[in-house]
C-alpha cells in the first residue's frame, strides 16, 4: 500500500530542501513520481499542490513543476539608509540593497509615477492632515532583470517637494542619491526611520503587478521618515515578493 499525500509531501519537499532538486530545475513528471512511491496519480497532484502553497514549486507551462528559487537578494536594514550612501555616494536604497547582494542594477530598474492626489485615512492620519488633503504620491515598480521585487509609494506634503525632482515622473530614481537627497537639498535631511512590515496574501491586482505565483505571500512595508526635530517628511507603503527577499536587521543592543 503505497503513501498518502501528506508523506508523499514530505518525501519531496525533504529532497528539494536537501538540493536533490536545485533551484530552477523541474520535478520529475507525476508519472515517474507515481511509479517510483507506489502511488496514484491523483496523490501526486495533492502532494505537489501541498508543495505550491509552501511556496517551494510552481507550475510552468511546458516545463512541468519547476523548484522556486531562494531569495536571491537580501534587504538590508538600518545599512541600506546610510547617509553615506545616498548623501555622498549617491546610492539609493533599493540599489544598495542589490550591490551588497552581489547584483547588477541601473536606474530604470525602477519606473514610477507621481501624482498629485488626495490623502486616504492611513496618509492623512500619518501626517496628521485631513482626509482628503492633497498629497503627491510617487509610485513605484522596482524590477531585478524582468522580475518585479515590489512596489514601494512614498508620500510628501506638497509644499516640500513642489518643483523638486521628486514630482517628476521619469523612470529612475529622483536624480543622484535618490529621494533623501532631494529632501535633504530643501533643507529637510532624514535623520530617523520607523519601519512596520507585516506578511499577508497578495490581491488580485498585486499577483500581476508582482507577477506572484499561486500560494506566495507579501511583505508588506510602512515606512515614516523624521528629520531631527521629529517632521514627518516622508510617508512610504511597500509591497514585496515574499520570495524575492531575505530580510536583513544588524543594529547596537540598547542598554
Amino acid at each position: 500500500m503505497g503513501i498518502g499525500y501528506k508523506e508523499l509531501a514530505d518525501v519531496l519537499r525533504d529532497a528539494v530542501l536537501r538540493g536533490d532538486y536545485p533551484p530552477g530545475s523541474t520535478l520529475p513528471k507525476q508519472e515517474t513520481i507515481a511509479q517510483e512511491h507506489e502511488v496514484n496519480i491523483k496523490t501526486v497532484r495533492q502532494a505537489v499542490r501541498v508543495l505550491e502553497a509552501e511556496g517551494l514549486v510552481t507550475p510552468v507551462r511546458r516545463r512541468g513543476t519547476v523548484v522556486r528559487p531562494r531569495p536571491p537578494m537580501k534587504r538590508l536594514g538600518i545599512e541600506r539608509y546610510a547617509k553615506s550612501n545616498w548623501k555622498f555616494g549617491g546610492l539609493v536604497a533599493f540599489a544598495a540593497d542589490r550591490e551588497a547582494s552581489g547584483r547588477a542594477w541601473k536606474p530604470t530598474d525602477q519606473t514610477q509615477q507621481v501624482r498629485l492626489t488626495e490623502a486616504d485615512a492611513e496618509v492623512s492620519a500619518a501626517f496628521e492632515l485631513q482626509v482628503g488633503a492633497p498629497i503627491y504620491e510617487r509610485a513605484r515598480l522596482v524590477q531585478d532583470g524582468d522580475t518585479p521585487t515590489h512596489t514601494l509609494t512614498s508620500y510628501y506634503r506638497p509644499e516640500d517637494v513642489e518643483g523638486t525632482p521628486l514630482v517628476d515622473p521619469s523612470p529612475g530614481p529622483a536624480g543622484r542619491g535618490g529621494g533623501f537627497a532631494v529632501l535633504t537639498l530643501q533643507g529637510l535631511e532624514p535623520d530617523s526611520i520607523t519601519e512596520t512590515v507585516h506578511a499577508r496574501m497578495p490581491t488580485r491586482q498585486e499577483v500581476d503587478l508582482l507577477q506572484l505565483p499561486g500560494g506566495e505571500p507579501v511583505m508588506v512595508l510602512q515606512r515614516k521618515t523624521f528629520t531631527r526635530d521629529g517632521r514627518l517628511i516622508e510617508y512610504a507603503r511597500g509591497v514585496h515578493s515574499a520570495s524575492r527577499f531575505s530580510w536583513s536587521y544588524t543594529f547596537k543592543i540598547p542598554d
